[in-house]
């Protein structure tokens, strides 16, 4: 905290894993969005489906992906020339801020990213909205409160999550970074790879029935209610 230097290599090892688990986390999040659909539109067939082998390719995929998807983005800062001052105006060394520093023109870099990048969540949202499309679909087709309910439920967790997550991921990388929204850049950038996945285990321990009369119970002492 006192001592706020970085190396090189120990802020291109920062960018890469920061980009790398932001990735794993988006991809992990298609994935579970599937795995809703199936439990809630296809629920007899789910166990046959949804096996272990199928729980385990789905998340490698997501962690081989992931850690692919920003190599090259990475490899071509790493390779860049930085001539000027070494200030990072960030909270750590985020790939477009490490784009401003560089002296090199990284025009193709930054083409490969939006591109690729764009790309990959283009897909990863569509699968998503489309898995959601099929759930209300059955949600709305539901005659019981009681059942509605518990799909909503199920479902309520990752959507927060989502949401959450892949708005603030969005607005980072497809907005311009100017010189009055950078402080809002950086809220957003540490929340989405810092702050969203912190809240995971709380948001989805939400659904524990012992995890909420704990938090009522907690709430109550608190208001001496």
């Amino acid at each position: 905290m006192d001592n706020k230097r970085i190396s090189f290599v120990g802020c291109m090892t920062q960018l890469y894993l920061l980009m790398s688990f932001s990735s794993v986390e988006f991809y992990l999040l298609t994935a579970m969005a599937f795995d809703r659909y199936m439990a809630i539109c296809n629920p007899l067939r789910y166990s046959v489906i949804m096996s272990k082998r199928v729980c385990t390719l789905l998340s490698a995929n997501s962690w081989v992906i992931g850690f692919l998807d920003p190599l090259p983005h990475s490899l071509s800062i790493s390779y860049s020339s930085f001539c000027g001052h070494n200030m990072i105006d960030h909270l750590f060394c985020d790939f477009q801020t490490m784009v401003q520093l560089s002296c090199s023109d990284n025009s193709a870099v930054k083409l490969l990213m939006n591109t690729l990048n764009l790309t990959l969540a283009m897909v990863c949202i569509v699968l998503i909205l489309t898995s959601y499309s099929y759930i209300i679909s059955s949600i709305l087709k539901m005659q019981s409160v009681k059942g509605r309910y518990k799909v909503f439920s199920t479902c309520s967790s990752h959507l927060t999550v989502v949401s959450l997550y892949c708005g603030s991921a969005i607005f980072v990388y497809m907005t311009p970074i100017s010189e009055s929204a950078k402080s809002v850049h950086k809220l957003l950038d540490a929340s989405y790879s810092t702050l969203i996945p912190m809240l995971n285990p709380i948001i989805y321990s939400l659904r524990n029935k012992d995890i909420k009369a704990a938090l009522k119970k907690g709430i109550e002492w608190r208001t001496g209610s």
